[in-house]
């Protein structure tokens, strides 16, 4: 097999992605870093450069994942600087599109693959600012009125299982399909974070949704 050329950071980007792959293909268990030096096409020892062993590459694939949802956060916030309506819904959005648009690195992300997080500090930093990001949020959205005032650790666990919970669900094919027959994934979503909100969501053709008393 001819192997690549990589500059050192598309190493291990290509490194990360390959192991995606694997992963996904094979599980944690036909998982190691001979293969996924074997998939990127570069040498059995090249993944070394960047990763002790195969846990270590599993936390920065994990890393990475974290990473992706931060960043995605952030450009909703910046994005409706002064909305925490729309914050509330795009952020549960753009979680939802990692999931479907990243499948394979959104389930390795959120597995619980990774032994003894804490020798990661790159992962625990980077679990710590996402979380804090939606707690933040729920703060905003708390003054705002949007929710119930409340822990809002406590509260941000909540949507962030429901928000995980429902493309859980999804993926796996577990919900009728006279449910996604009848809505889009993005509707479905919107509809549901009505069971969190202190007043109920309604369809809008311009936006998709506004904040009223709609049945």
């Amino acid at each position: 097999m001819t192997e690549k050329s990589y500059h050192h950071g598309d190493l291990k980007n290509a490194l990360i992605q390959a192991g995606i792959k694997i992963l996904a293909d094979e599980g944690i268990e036909g998982f190691s870093l001979r293969k996924v030096a074997r998939e990127a096409g570069v040498t059995h020892s090249a993944p070394y450069a960047h990763f002790a062993d195969k846990q270590a590459m599993i936390a920065a694939i994990s890393t990475d994942g974290y990473r992706k949802v931060y960043e995605r956060i952030n450009a909703v916030i910046e994005q409706f600087p002064d909305d925490p309506l729309r914050q509330f819904i795009e952020t549960a959005w753009v979680y939802v599109s990692f999931g479907f648009e990243e499948p394979d690195h959104f389930k390795i992300t959120f597995s619980g693959s990774v032994e003894r997080e804490r020798e990661y500090p790159a992962l625990v930093e980077m679990t710590g600012k996402t979380f804090d990001a939606l707690r933040q949020l729920i703060i905003r959205c708390q003054k705002s009125g949007l929710l119930d005032s409340g822990e809002p650790d406590l509260a941000a666990v909540t949507v962030w299982g429901f928000v995980h919970g429902f493309v859980h669900l999804i993926q796996e094919g577990m919900v009728s399909h006279v449910v996604t027959n009848r809505y889009t994934k993005r509707e479905m979503l919107i509809l549901s974070l009505n069971q969190f909100l202190k007043s109920p969501l309604t369809e809008d053709p311009r936006d998709g949704f506004i904040l009223g008393s709609g049945k």
